[in-house]
């Protein structure tokens, strides 16, 4: 059976009830002693009395407040030999009027740092990872251009049947270090807030549509086919960044290139959810994710296929592009995928803003 919390105001209570006890026991002895009169004596008894009512109150009050200064004065005292930056945040856990609730105060803040300080160890080996893959990721087209560069100077340059491809293969590398350099300051920019959005009312059926049309050729070379998952008759206004939702959805239609299978089917739905909300599902038929891997899919250079995705190009920060994008619209993303039937990811959109419609 558990032990019941020892509180302040019952410790004190059982003090100042012992030293109250002790000290009319002590009169009581010396009258009985030294006086050979009857303690029991209405003369007698009455200031023993008198003697209880002042001494326990005074012991009671004495007892109460030093416990709850020393209980407060020895828990700063730890916490500050632990992190003297922590006396600030100490301030903040109130004395109450019992010892347990002290103590429960102390363990959520205790439970806050254990929580800070597991965060710290994710970052840090988040860090570690994230600086691992960068320097993967800019050392392949270092490389490249480096040799290329380097054959061309050996005397290459001067045989014009390979001067100008290897001058094209180390253009190709350098556009590759360009468009990661240039992601990399996109996800900084997002992380620090840096980019003011510009939301505006629009028809998001047109923009999918349009991001159609561009990523046609891409589509056809794979056999391909994308599409809605009907016809829709009337327009879908959507208040968010007309420039930035169309990155998301160019990013996303281009995954699913990449990894669909040959005459595979990407479509493309636009649901209500809230009357204020709209979402987007972009949903494929391809070789599917591991359900390992969908935590970290969202990771800046997390790869599924290390080998097979670097051959096929791209930046490896796509969709941890889009998740910023999204998140900075205040909005959520999600993803559902299974081995060889297909993935869908899809992310929710604000209706339009009627007050921009008068």
């Amino acid at each position: 059976m558990a032990k019941k919390p020892l509180k302040a105001y019952r410790v004190s209570f059982t003090l100042s009830l012992l030293v109250t006890a002790f000290v009319v026991f002590l009169n009581a002895l010396l009258l009985f002693l030294f006086t050979d009169e009857d303690i029991f004596s209405k003369d007698k008894l009455t200031p023993l009395l008198l003697s209880i009512g002042i001494i326990f109150p005074v012991c009671f009050i004495v007892f109460y407040y030093r416990i709850e200064a020393y209980a407060y004065k020895q828990v700063k005292k730890l916490y500050n030999d632990i992190d003297p930056n922590f006396s600030e945040e100490f301030n903040d856990i109130l004395i109450t009027n019992d010892m347990d609730s002290l103590i429960n105060n102390v363990k959520q803040v205790t439970l806050k740092r254990s929580f800070e300080i597991d965060s710290l160890k994710d970052q840090a080996v988040f860090r570690r990872e994230f600086l691992g893959n960068i320097a993967h990721e800019l050392k392949t087209p270092l490389f490249t251009v480096q040799g290329y560069v380097l054959t061309l100077l050996d005397g290459a340059f001067k045989d014009a049947s390979v001067n100008k491809k290897y001058l094209t293969r180390a253009s190709k590398g350098v556009e590759r270090l360009i468009y990661i350099v240039k992601d990399l300051d996109l996800l900084t920019n997002l992380d620090k807030g840096n980019i003011e959005l510009e939301l505006d009312n629009f028809d998001v059926i047109e923009l999918v549509q349009n991001v159609f049309d561009m990523l046609e050729m891409q589509a056809a070379k794979s056999n391909i086919r994308l599409e809605f998952d009907k016809k829709y008759e009337q327009a879908i206004l959507v208040y968010a960044d007309r420039e930035r939702i169309q990155q998301v959805l160019t990013n996303l239609l281009m995954n699913s290139i990449k990894y669909g299978r040959q005459q595979g089917t990407t479509e493309v739905s636009i649901q209500t959810i809230y009357e204020t909300k709209w979402i987007v599902r972009i949903r494929d038929n391809g070789e599917g994710i591991e359900k390992e891997h969908l935590p970290r899919l969202f990771e800046r250079f997390y790869r599924v296929d290390k080998s097979r995705n670097r051959r096929m190009g791209g930046s490896g920060l796509g969709l941890s592009i889009v998740k910023h994008i999204i998140e900075a619209h205040g909005e959520q993303i999600f993803v559902e995928s299974q081995p060889e039937i297909g993935s869908e990811f899809s992310f929710t959109l604000e209706n339009e803003n009627t007050s921009l419609l008068t």
